[in-house]
């Protein structure tokens, strides 16, 4: 396990915007599921890039980061004395998720299985898969809170396990000459972990992070 030291309130606030897959306010958070993001959490959640917040008004709205996506996939405390039970029952329920209905489908990470669209190889019809440059623009769609918004080539990736690197690296170049397209590196090199050093775009002579669309 990560040594971030997650509580399990942390954990779970975690777990409620995976399944959400988009930007939640603490109002809604606290009347669907009673969870409430108070400050700590917040700050220690932003701190670690695991959760991104903004004020809107007098609340927050809060959304789960490309790091987060990538910590909900590995093992969460859901254990307390105060809700021993229900900790047992979301462990079981992260476990299972990731090593059996995973392990029995297409999905190969959380990101994609709670995405908003369905994009997975072979479920879109045949005319939205005749070029990379559209499934590429679909797994985008379902993955950014809104257009022109940033989205890591580490969650992208996974959507085209059944493409060759190269030829989705070829496809994202091409793409990149699009006016409404931008690929960038993250500017703060430290928060780059070594999935997203891995998931980087060469490009003009960088190592690049970011897919923006709807920028143009």
């Amino acid at each position: 396990m990560p040594g971030d030291d997650l509580t399990p309130s942390e954990a779970a606030i975690l777990f409620v915007l995976m399944a959400e897959a988009r930007e939640v306010s603490n109002t809604e958070l606290r009347k669907r599921y009673g969870v409430d993001v108070r400050k700590s959490y917040r700050d220690k959640l932003n701190r670690l890039g695991l959760v991104d917040s903004r004020r809107e008004g007098n609340t927050f709205l809060h959304q789960l980061a490309d790091k987060g996506w990538v910590r909900v996939q590995e093992d969460l405390n859901f254990q307390s004395s105060q809700g021993r039970i229900l900790g047992g029952a979301l462990t079981a329920l992260q476990v299972n998720l990731r090593d059996r209905v995973m392990g029995r489908s297409d999905y190969r990470t959380f990101g994609e299985m709670f995405a908003l669209t369905d994009v997975r190889a072979g479920t879109a019809q045949p005319e939205q898969q005749r070029t990379l440059d559209l499934r590429i623009r679909q797994a985008y769609a379902a993955l950014a809170a809104e257009p022109g918004a940033w989205v890591s080539l580490t969650r992208l990736r996974p959507f085209f396990g059944d493409v060759d690197t190269a030829d989705l690296d070829g496809a994202l170049r091409e793409l990149e000459r699009e006016p409404d397209v931008d690929i960038v590196p993250e500017e703060n090199q430290k928060v780059l972990t070594p999935a997203d050093v891995a998931a980087a775009l060469r490009l003009g002579g960088q190592d690049k992070h970011l897919l923006a669309i709807g920028v143009g």
